[in-house]
């Protein structure tokens, strides 16, 4: 009776999978599906050609016999049963991951697929190489890392860990300060000396402005706190060029092309070596902190626990900083909040 039942057993898991189950490798695809914008919107996060997500979609309709997005027109909606299985696919993906993360956790084994969201610069600069660190030290990981000049309007089903640079505006995300970061306003010195320097916030009215946009804030709004606690000031500046890559601004400012506010770890070296000059000295911006987001359902894991420890501990030195010289401090004094609105106008120059 054993036998046959043991070859019953192996006769049932030996048999082929009905063609009208899905796996979860489809979940986790229909979950990006369903959080994009649009079908080249998940090509990209899913890093295939538009033709292939629509491929694949077209087979998962199929095996299951009902239609799951409409896209008849220019956004793709999803059906009844889409909802459906995009609300049952994200539990099931969920459960799976955090079973996952319990098993290895019992057995203190740091294992499973890490995901990072980071603002474009920094990430490529400072976290990719904490990536390569943490993967060396914990081979039973795989991670990507997703960079994007919009972080914080991509789904919580992408990520179980964001950094994030500025104000947050979500005070119910749990947070970790990785470093201190403040906003500097500079310029380089040829631009200086065809301009000259601004002595108060107003006098940006008459300068070449350049300006990073970057989420959903207000960038023409520029905020300033006078340090012996006087008037604050805001100036509502016109930029004369705008870019959604922070490195790009930087480079038109070293060109010479304008005016900029920026986060002290992109322009501190530049600062120290005399490329950019700061101005405005007897004025601050707001901090604009490096913080790390913590996914209250994905990012609960020992493996990223242990990143986010990695990434503080990195982080945390300021590896920017160029050196402790008094020089290269001053050059990283920045500027704070303020009220007293105005319009500055950004021609070219």
């Amino acid at each position: 009776m054993a036998i046959a039942n043991a070859t019953e057993y192996h006769r049932r898991i030996a048999a082929p999978i009905p063609k009208s189950m899905i796996s979860t490798e489809d979940l986790h695809f229909f979950i990006t599906l369903a959080s994009a914008l649009s079908l080249a919107d998940a090509a990209r996060k899913l890093d295939v050609t538009p033709p292939a997500v629509t491929q694949r979609l077209r087979l998962l309709e199929n095996r299951l016999g009902m239609r799951l997005i409409d896209r008849s027109g220019r956004r793709m909606v999803l059906t009844d049963e889409g909802e459906l299985l995009a609300v049952h696919a994200r539990r099931i993906c969920d459960d799976i991951g955090n079973l996952s993360d319990t098993l290895a956790s019992r057995r203190g084994t740091v294992a499973g697929h890490l995901r990072v969201i980071a603002p474009l610069g920094f990430g490529q600069r400072y976290v990719a190489p904490v990536i390569a660190q943490f993967r060396a030290l914990y081979p039973e990981v795989s991670a990507s890392l997703m960079l994007s000049d919009r972080p914080a309007r991509i789904s919580d089903d992408m990520w179980d860990l964001m950094v994030h640079i500025g104000e947050l505006r979500d005070s119910s995300l749990v947070s970790r300060r990785l470093a201190p970061n403040r906003r500097i306003l500079c310029a380089a010195p040829s631009y200086l000396a065809r301009r000259g320097e601004p002595k108060h916030p107003e006098e940006l009215l008459t300068h070449d402005c350049i300006a990073l946009r970057e989420n959903d804030e207000d960038v023409t709004m520029w905020r300033f706190t006078p340090r012996d606690q006087g008037t604050p000031a805001n100036v509502r500046i016109e930029p004369m060029l705008t870019s959604n890559d922070g490195g790009t601004v930087r480079d038109w400012a070293l060109a010479g092309l304008g005016i900029i506010s920026r986060s002290e770890w992109d322009v501190a070296e530049h600062l120290h070596a005399g490329r950019l000059v700061p101005l405005l000295e007897a004025w601050t911006q707001p901090d604009a902190d490096i913080v790390a987001l913590i996914n209250s359902r994905h990012g609960r894991s020992l493996r990223a626990q242990r990143f986010l420890d990695l990434l503080h501990a990195s982080t945390l030195q300021q590896p920017w900083l160029p050196g402790d010289s008094e020089q290269s401090r001053s050059g990283k004094r920045a500027q704070g909040s303020g009220a007293a609105g105005s319009t500055a106008r950004a021609s070219a120059g």
